[in-house]
């Protein structure tokens, strides 16, 4: 590219994609005790903060249920049509971990009008739009603020049945756990951060709707699920753990990774939010011989990553298992 489409956006940021997420902990501690009182006329609130799941849900009659999301984060990749696809492929992607279907979204966007040109914001907005079609999800605008950081995002409504929701508290002992896209994101995406490497793979993978994965798990009878985005894997796990009254074991050998995660690791390329996210789940977690390498990837902060099911669909490796609960929530050996 020439022109002011050489502008390396990751450099406008302090954190990237899902990794710039306020840290777990923190984020328990404001929402705390911000759940709806018991006399509350919400009666029909199927989802809420309760566990921190993916989505909003609430029922609308006995067959259809409303779905309300939003997400939005900085910069993860320097290309602003593979950001705005990866971060409307993230967006959605709370929709379909809940076991909705997307209907209409509107754009978040946050742009340094004075330091970076519309041309960029634009390629955003378009890149957005070319998923959401993919997806057959409207767009219907949004909603734009000068910022000193650009940000971009979607707020996202979907429909559901109500007694087909794969929600993050419905986890049963004995059930595997499977996971549909590979971890290493995190690490790939601080790489190319730090030395402008990009990694088309990741992207891809970044870019990739759910629908298929969820459709799939619905159709296979699943009715636990979640997606592993800035928490990381063990963190979306501890919380689906801890939801479900189980304990949750890994088996760190299963867990697929993208081609060059483990390089990036090795060269230091390890976000801050990766590493808060291994000290909340720490405490929570027997990590037997499971050396420290292990750990971090494990606890990858994650951007637009795929569907973590109590559950197996076809072309998903099966990571661990769901067992009754334990000492600590999670195992990983």
């Amino acid at each position: 590219m020439t022109g002011p489409l050489t502008k390396r956006l990751t450099q406008y940021a302090h954190g990237g994609g899902c990794a710039c997420k306020i840290p777990p902990g923190e984020l328990e501690d404001v929402v705390a005790g911000l759940g709806a009182a018991p006399a509350s006329p919400n009666a029909d609130l199927l989802v809420g903060l309760e566990t921190g799941d993916d989505a909003a849900v609430v029922r609308l009659r006995d067959d259809l249920a409303a779905v309300a999301t939003a997400d939005f984060f900085t910069p993860v990749v320097d290309d602003p049509y593979d950001w705005g696809r990866i971060a409307a492929a993230n967006a959605l992607s709370d929709v379909y971990a809940i076991g909705g279907r997307p209907l209409v979204a509107v754009n978040l966007l946050a742009w340094p009008r004075d330091v970076l040109p519309f041309d960029l914001a634009r390629e955003v907005l378009r890149g957005g739009l070319d998923v959401a079609a993919e997806a057959g999800c409207h767009v219907g605008g949004g909603h734009s603020v000068d910022d000193p950081e650009p940000k971009y995002g979607m707020a996202v409504t979907g429909i559901a049945d109500p007694a087909r929701l794969l929600r993050n508290d419905a986890g049963k002992p004995g059930t595997p756990l499977s996971l549909t896209k590979p971890l290493g994101l995190g690490v790939l995406n601080n790489r190319h951060k730090a030395t402008g490497e990009v990694f088309a793979h990741a992207v891809a993978t970044m870019a990739a709707l759910n629908r298929d994965a969820a459709a799939a798990a619905l159709d296979a009878g699943i009715a636990c699920a979640t997606d592993v985005t800035g928490f990381g894997l063990l963190g979306h796990l501890y919380k689906m753990a801890r939801a479900s009254g189980v304990t949750a074991v890994v088996d760190a050998a299963a867990v697929p990774y993208l081609d060059g995660a483990r390089a990036s690791l090795r060269d230091g390329h390890v976000s801050g939010g990766t590493r808060r996210n291994l000290d909340w789940v720490a405490p929570h977690t027997d990590f037997g011989a499971v050396g420290e390498d292990d750990r971090l990837l494990l606890a990858d902060a994650q951007t637009s990553g795929g569907l973590l099911l109590a559950g197996e669909i076809p072309g998903a490796p099966v990571i661990g298992e769901l067992i009754p609960a334990t000492e600590h929530p999670l195992i990983v050996r």
